[in-house]
Formats: C-alpha cells, sequence, structure tokens
C-alpha cells in the first residue's frame, strides 16, 4: 500500500470516528466513557496522518 493510499484510508477511519462522536453526542443513553474512547481513537488517528504527512 502505497504512502498516500494509507493516509487516505486513515482519513477516512478519522471521518468515520468523527461521525460516531457527533452521533453518541446526539444520542442521551450513550455513556461519557464511550464519547472519551472514540474521541481518543480519534486523536490517535489524526496525529498519526500528521505524523505521516511530515514524512512526505
Amino acid at each position: 500500500m502505497s504512502l498516500d493510499a494509507h493516509l487516505e484510508e486513515l482519513r477516512r477511519k478519522h471521518q468515520a470516528l468523527a461521525d460516531k462522536v457527533e452521533e453518541a453526542q446526539r444520542n442521551p443513553s450513550t455513556d461519557d466513557l464511550t464519547i472519551s474512547e472514540l474521541k481518543k481513537q480519534k486523536l490517535r488517528l489524526k496525529e498519526e496522518i500528521a505524523r505521516l504527512e511530515g514524512a512526505e
């Protein structure tokens, strides 16, 4: 897998997590721990994207 393809896949996963976080925040039955874990996953992806973009 090329670096560009890998970055694109990471961006897709990041956007999917952003959508999940938004949906979870609108749903009152979602607990704060779940939302926090989703946000942490999203941040890890963002950091990985930034690291790989710096390597280009």
